[in-house]
């Protein structure tokens, strides 16, 4: 994590809400969901958001992983470099976010790369690998590795065919949104500026 002092006051109550988003149960499904994805001899951290943290903060098992939901020759990621050198290892952050939104993951869902270097949003982090957990669960292409109860598969679309017919009967309806004409009537209404009449 940088190295930065107490946060204080409004910062720190935002910074605090931030973190109790995380969830160390989702976290151990998406270590169990990354050993089995990427295979290999790949270690699982010890439970914890600091050691999450840093298991994937270089960027190679993230790279790893979407390479791994692709077929063969044809991985977004074609080098991936080990280093420890802080730039290249933001940099391999950056591809994966790169892929992982060329894959189908949402902008909204995808975390920032400080997000994760910094530790600043771990949360943002699960959300976005959840995201292409169930994008890759719903693809169903074969190239998806592990239990397929740990995430949920995304909504397909539903095409409705209507006939002519329906649709000319559809436009004669007046939507409940709307409001009802049934039963509407003007009695006991009366001309505007008259005083109503109390006995």
């Amino acid at each position: 994590m940088a190295n930065r002092g107490p946060s204080y006051g409004l910062s720190r109550e935002v910074q605090e809400k931030i973190e109790q988003k995380y969830d160390p149960d989702l976290e151990q499904r998406l270590v169990d969901w990354i050993v089995s994805q990427c295979g290999g001899n790949l270690e699982k951290p010890q439970p914890g958001k600091e050691n999450f943290q840093k298991w994937l903060m270089d960027g190679t098992i993230l790279c790893r992983l979407i390479n791994s939901l692709f077929p063969r020759g044809k991985e977004p990621i074609k080098k991936i470099p080990e280093t420890q050198m802080a730039f290249k290892q933001m940099e391999k952050i950056s591809q994966f976010l790169q892929a992982a939104e060329a894959y189908g993951v949402t902008t909204t869902d995808i975390f920032q790369t400080v997000d994760l270097w910094e530790g600043k949003d771990m949360a943002a982090v699960q959300r976005t690998l959840m995201a292409l957990g169930s994008l890759a669960v719903t693809k169903d292409d074969g190239h998806y590795k592990g239990d397929r109860d740990w995430f949920h598969r995304k909504a397909q679309g539903y095409r409705r065919e209507f006939t002519e017919e329906q649709l000319r009967q559809g436009q004669s309806l007046i939507g409940l949104q709307m409001g009802s004409n049934r039963g509407a009537s003007q009695s006991g209404m009366t001309g505007y500026g008259m005083h109503r009449q109390i006995m």
